[in-house]
């Protein structure tokens, strides 16, 4: 029964390592799809017919609605606690309509408390921002936002949580504002996300080993048998 039990194993530990292969190459298919948009001409956020926005790079002229900003706690930025300010950009060209812009990292020892205001955070005026459209979850734990001193903060963005609480319309994406030197220094503007293949190869290897392990001791429990 040991032996058989091994076999059995083996065999599982193949069928999971082919799926974390399988897992690379969906993840790859997907970040090809991801650089193909990053890759394509700045697109303006200007006109209010349907515009594909997802991992597009994108130009907005507004002001920033700092009343309704949104603090994204539980951030790290090369190894410092903190948090990241998310602001609506009440659009010049759009009406009442607002895009959320992820203006950047702020450094906070809890990583939930959002530092007294300074000028660089302020940002008054008509602003124009660059960066890269990140779609926004539609997932349904609503971010999960948390009441801290008297002000929300969240997990993560969460499309219909935050349409329910804002009192005007927002797009489905949110602008990842992207470095500029002519920039104020804080908050602290990052890139998008490198695009990698995950750990799905390193999975992969383990299972496979662990299978291998498993014949060789089921050839050795077999032998004694």
């Amino acid at each position: 029964m040991l032996v058989i039990g091994l076999l059995g194993f083996a065999a599982l530990a193949l069928r999971l390592g082919v799926w974390q292969l399988h897992r690379r190459t969906q993840r790859r298919a997907a970040n090809a799809v991801i650089l193909a948009a990053r890759s394509a001409p700045e697109l303006e956020i200007a006109s209010r017919g349907p515009q594909a926005l997802a991992n597009r790079r994108v130009r907005a002229e507004g002001i920033y609605d700092r009343t309704h900003e949104l603090v994204l706690r539980g951030q790290v930025y090369q190894e410092v606690p903190g948090i990241v300010l998310v602001t609506p950009l009440r659009l010049a060209a759009r009406g009442d309509t607002a895009v959320l812009v992820e203006r950047g990292f702020v450094p906070a020892p809890d990583a939930v408390t959002l530092p007294p205001r300074t000028a660089s955070l302020e940002e008054p005026g008509l602003q124009s921002v660059r960066g890269v459209a990140l779609p926004l979850s539609a997932a349904a734990d609503s971010g999960a936002p948390l009441e801290h001193e008297g002000r929300t903060t969240w997990r993560r963005l969460d499309l219909a949580a935050l349409r329910a609480r804002l009192p005007y319309p927002i797009l489905d994406a949110a602008i990842r504002q992207t470095p500029d030197s002519a920039l104020p220094r804080m908050p602290r503007r990052r890139e998008a996300a490198a695009l990698d293949d995950g750990p799905h190869l390193n999975y992969a290897i383990q299972w496979f080993a662990f299978g291998v392990i498993a014949v060789v001791f089921a050839g050795v429990f077999w032998r004694k048998k």
